[in-house]
C-alpha cells in the first residue's frame, strides 16, 4: 500500500472515529501530495511522497517555533499536534550507528577523497536517508569524515 493510500485510510478511520482534527491534517497533506502529481503530470514515486511529507514536517515545526516566539502557545500545539500526525507515515528514523555506517558506505561507494567530493557524497546518500534523517546532520557527519582524510 503507498503513502497515498494509507494516509486515504487513514482518513476514513478519521471520518468514522469523528476524529476531526485527525481527518483535516490528513486531508492537508493528501491534498498537498495531489497538487504535487498534478503539477508534476505524473503519480509520485514512494521517495517523492516522503520528501513532500517531510516538507510538511519541517515547515509545521518552523511554524511552531515562530509561534512559540509571538507567545502562542495554543498555536505552536497544534503545529506539533499535527507534526505527530504526519510522523506516523514516515518510515523509522535513522539511528546514529547507521547513519555513519552509510556515510562510510557513500565515502566508499564514490571514492571520495576530500571535502571537494561532498556532493557526490551527498547524492548518493540523499535517496538512501530522505524522511529517515536530517539532511543537515548527515551533511555534517559527511564534511567531518572528509576534513579528516
Amino acid at each position: 500500500m503507498t503513502i497515498h493510500e494509507q494516509i486515504s485510510a487513514a482518513i476514513t478511520d478519521a471520518m468514522r472515529a469523528g476524529d476531526a482534527f485527525r481527518r483535516d491534517t490528513l486531508r492537508m497533506v493528501v491534498n498537498t501530495l495531489y497538487l504535487t502529481e498534478k503539477k508534476e503530470h505524473r503519480p509520485l514515486s514512494e521517495d517523492e511522497a516522503l520528501g513532500i511529507l517531510a516538507k510538511e514536517i519541517k515547515a509545521r515545526h518552523e511554524s511552531a517555533d515562530v509561534y512559540r516566539a509571538a507567545g502562542r502557545v495554543d498555536l505552536a500545539e497544534r503545529e506539533e499536534a499535527e507534526i505527530a500526525q504526519i510522523s506516523g507515515f514516515m518510515p523509522a528514523a535513522l539511528s546514529d550507528e547507521a547513519i555513519s555506517a552509510l556515510v562510510d558506505e557513500a565515502i566508499e561507494a564514490v571514492g571520495a577523497t576530500s571535502p571537494k567530493d561532498m556532493g557526490k557524497v551527498m547524492g548518493y546518500l540523499t535517496p538512501r536517508t530522505r524522511g529517515r534523517a536530517d539532511g543537515k546532520m548527515v551533511a555534517s557527519m559527511v564534511t567531518i569524515r572528509l576534513s579528516v582524510r
